[in-house]
């Protein structure tokens, strides 16, 4: 088994990482996740090289491989396919990084959003026979300085996620605080809980619950910038807010 000091200063971190740690054991390993043509096992497999080997998982992202092909990645899978391996490698996980790893340095900033993430991807991922990210319930162990600190990561880096949306964005938080992440002569206002707006300018849009305000026009071209574009003839509930 895999016994290492936790690298973490951060309580919060910790707290997440443990969280995903459980989350991984009471999970399907074969079950499909939000990260398009990975399983539990596959998103597993990224957090243990992401740590380990991170030069390998660049390798991977240059070989060209559709998602759940990665050479390396999937090496790491196939000890992972019985009970026991799969077991091993979450403990792995679990452990935290080796004591070389980058992964080290860059703890807080770059580990609260991956495990924050990579959790409601797999809570959050298809099922049913139509394939659709079902809701989760919601998580009952956010606290509000985990809130607070994904906040604090969201409302700085989701301008650059929104680089392409051709419009101005503001993050919105009911009753809490906003941030103009993007500027522009006409905005989309983007409502929803930290985790959600995380998920949301991560990528896993149509699994986020955020709610989408601005004029129509605007909506649609945000919404076509960021590569979610409408239904011909169909458009987003919205309505006009003062961003």
């Amino acid at each position: 088994m895999w016994h290492r000091r936790p690298v973490s200063t951060s309580p919060e971190i910790i707290a997440e990482r443990a969280a995903l740690t459980a989350t991984l054991l009471e999970a399907n390993p074969q079950a499909p996740t939000l990260c398009v043509g990975w399983r539990v096992v596959d998103l597993l497999a990224h957090l243990v090289l992401r740590e380990h080997r991170p030069d390998l998982m660049v390798r991977d992202g240059l070989s060209g491989a559709e998602p759940g092909g990665e050479p390396h990645l999937q090496r790491l899978v196939a000890d992972a396919l019985d009970a026991d391996g799969y077991a091993d490698l979450v403990a792995r996980f679990a452990a935290g990084p080796p004591r070389l790893s980058p992964m080290r340095a860059l703890d807080a900033q770059v580990n609260l959003l991956e495990y924050v993430i990579h959790q409601e991807d797999i809570r959050r991922g298809p099922r049913g026979a139509d394939g659709e990210s079902g809701p989760a319930e919601p998580r009952d162990d956010v606290s509000p300085a985990l809130s607070v600190a994904v906040w604090k990561q969201v409302a700085g880096t989701a301008g650059l996620r929104f680089r392409g949306a051709g419009c101005g964005v503001v993050l919105v938080v009911p009753g809490g605080p906003r941030k103009v992440v993007r500027r522009g002569r006409e905005s989309v206002a983007l409502h929803g809980d930290p985790i959600e707006l995380a998920l949301y300018s991560a990528g896993r849009r149509r699994a986020a619950e955020v709610g989408i305000q601005g004029r129509p026009d605007v909506v649609d071209r945000f919404l076509r910038g960021i590569g979610e574009a409408p239904e011909p003839g169909a458009r987003p509930a919205s309505r006009p807010a003062a961003v």
